[in-house]
């Protein structure tokens, strides 16, 4: 059978196609995404879901010029090979390559930059209301959303707001059950009703005044290029509610559709995960945070856990597997994980809530009012904080230094390393007198033996690792452990001092006053936002008792770093070993 996916390099070539030619088409589109996934990575299951959906939307559509919007962007590989960067795609996630996300500036069949969820159905709308009032009533408007993120409250704002209007809009509500987790709450039982013919008679998007249809197989490329052509001639708010599997093609991939979301490099044939090296590693950050919480739950029945969405990505599935009552997972809701975990505090309940560090920020004003404000003992535990690679700007956890830093009673802590992590959970369960965020970042720390019996520490105390007289640097965070690397690369009798300040709030001023009078030459190191971050803070501290003194911070620059692998990103960002040590050496 003659390839069609080679001759396919726009939407325009795809239109040119018979429904015949799709079906071999899908199949071709299939095998290109795992080919290539398998040996560069990537979101693999949610793009193999919607094979079908992405060509019947290019053929239907006249897309660039009629708006097409996927929510998150996990499940556009199909649409980026489909609009041209097919003969570029293995480069995705690359630093330099393509996006993993849609992104505006990377093609113009980009309607909207995404990569956080549920912002799909507000964009848009505001495009649409936008054609209204421009005279461009014929334009097409389609958004394409998970069942998980419709669940969050800015779709349903979306939604509210959409219905009382007339405008074009089509939202695709592609239903496989699953997030990167699988789906939870009410609304994920109401839809599995629907599909099952359980549901009352009432359907809710109708209610909402939405046209709907559904359910209908979103594999059946014939059906849903039927339907598409249909509601496109229907006017005002339209939902097509369709039903897919998740890693559809990929056998493996349907079966074990958490693994399958994102599941690194595998065998294209087989689907067989590619093995590592039987070697023993230092643990993952986030199952240090997960196994910990575990060790003081059974010890503490007031300790909860929290998570938007993420039990698996945040390792809380560990606490759920063993206190599964007192473990929730709240879907994609973080400003409900937020205000409910400050209800618990009010009651006396000691709540863990686990948040990315770049998903916090979604919820600043619940994290301000609801917690900060009537200082209640909420734990944050920001997973991810600072760079985190080939998912790139929309998922650097660059910037909770510098939102939290300005909060008045909130602690801000980052661990050097893993046992650190284990002291401030075990500290802060003891008792806690106002609301702290622990930032750990993304990857594996650097000690096997790691579970060790827990200290408490003294809340705002900073240490000295080791002595000098040169040079001091003061680091914040697992990147502290690159500046120990500096010093034994540079020799350890080169007169650089290294300190640790693990409490970027409150900051250690009796440590830091002997520091500023001490030294000439301090640099500040760390991995977030070098504007109102750990640096900022040694500045502002040290003209505030009046010694000016050269300090050099090196932090994230003000812009956004683009996509890559962290080494990379590191060095883009001027943040690594050799940018250091360059500086250094001026000194020495």
């Amino acid at each position: 059978m003659k390839a069609i996916l080679e001759h396919i390099n726009t939407p325009q070539d795809l239109r040119t196609l018979s429904i015949e030619d799709l079906g071999q088409l899908t199949f071709e589109l299939r095998e290109f995404i795992i080919d290539i996934v398998s040996a560069k990575e990537g979101h693999l299951g949610a793009s193999l879901g919607v094979v079908e959906l992405t060509i019947a939307l290019h053929y239907v559509f006249n897309t660039p010029i009629d708006k097409l919007i996927w929510d998150v962007g996990h499940q556009a590989y199909g649409h980026k090979i489909l609009t041209g960067r097919k003969s570029t795609f293995e480069t995705n996630r690359q630093f330099g390559g393509i996006s993993g996300f849609p992104k505006m500036e990377e093609s113009i069949y980009d309607a909207f930059g995404t990569g956080h969820s549920s912002t799909s159905i507000s964009a848009l709308l505001g495009m649409a209301l936008s054609a209204q009032l421009q005279g461009n009533i014929h334009r097409q408007h389609i958004a394409v959303i998970g069942d998980a993120s419709i669940a969050s409250g800015m779709a349903f704002e979306g939604l509210n707001h959409a219905g009382v209007t007339n405008s074009n809009i089509l939202i695709v509500l592609n239903d496989n059950a699953m997030g990167i987790d699988p789906s939870v709450g009410a609304l994920k039982k109401y839809l599995t009703n629907v599909k099952t013919g359980t549901a009352k008679e009432e359907n809710i998007f109708e209610c909402l005044n939405f046209h709907y249809t559904g359910p209908i197989d979103g594999h059946n490329l014939t059906l849903l290029v039927k339907e598409l052509e249909r509601l496109k001639k229907i006017e005002g708010p339209k939902l097509l509610h369709i039903i897919t599997t998740k890693g559809k093609g990929l056998k493996s991939a349907e079966e074990n559709q958490v693994v399958y979301h994102a599941p690194g490099k595998f065998n294209k044939q087989t689907g067989e995960l590619q093995k590592k090296e039987a070697q023993q590693q230092a643990p993952k950050y986030q199952d240090v945070f997960g196994k910990t919480l575990v060790e003081l739950a059974l010890k503490n029945e007031k300790i909860v856990g929290i998570t938007p969405a993420m039990p698996t990505g945040s390792s809380l599935k560990f606490m759920m597997e063993v206190f599964p009552e007192r473990a929730f997972d709240v879907g994609i809701a973080e400003q409900h994980a937020v205000t409910i975990a400050a209800g618990m505090a009010a009651d006396g309940l000691i709540p863990f809530c686990n948040i990315y560090s770049t998903f916090l920020q979604r919820a600043y004003d619940q994290v301000i009012h609801d917690v900060a404000l009537q200082n209640l003992p909420v734990i944050f535990c920001l997973d991810r904080a600072g760079l985190v690679g080939e998912d790139g700007p929309t998922h650097h956890g660059v910037f909770d230094i510098a939102y939290l830093r300005c909060i008045p009673n909130l602690i801000i802590f980052s661990p050097l390393n893993e046992i650190e992590l284990r002291n401030i959970m075990y500290t802060v369960q003891l008792e806690l007198n106002h609301p702290i965020a622990i930032r750990y970042p993304r990857g594996r720390g650097g000690i096997l033996n790691w579970q060790k019996s827990m200290s408490k520490m003294t809340i705002g105390k900073g240490e000295l690792l080791k002595e000098g007289s040169k040079i001091a640097i003061l680091s914040t965070g697992p990147i502290g452990n690159m500046a120990s690397e500096i010093i034994n690369e540079l020799g350890l009798n080169s007169g650089i001092a290294h300190y640790n300040f693990p409490f970027i709030k409150p900051l250690d001023e009796e440590l830091l006053t002997e520091i500023v009078k001490k030294f000439d030459h301090i640099i500040t190191l760390e991995d977030g936002s070098a504007i109102g971050g750990f640096g900022s803070a040694i500045l502002k501290f040290s003209n505030n008792i009046g010694i000016h003194k050269i300090i050099k911070i090196f932090g994230i620059p003000d812009f956004f770093i683009p996509h890559g692998d962290t080494e990379r990103l590191y060095k883009e960002a001027g943040i690594d070993k050799m940018s250091v040590i360059k500086y250094v050496q001026q000194f020495l």
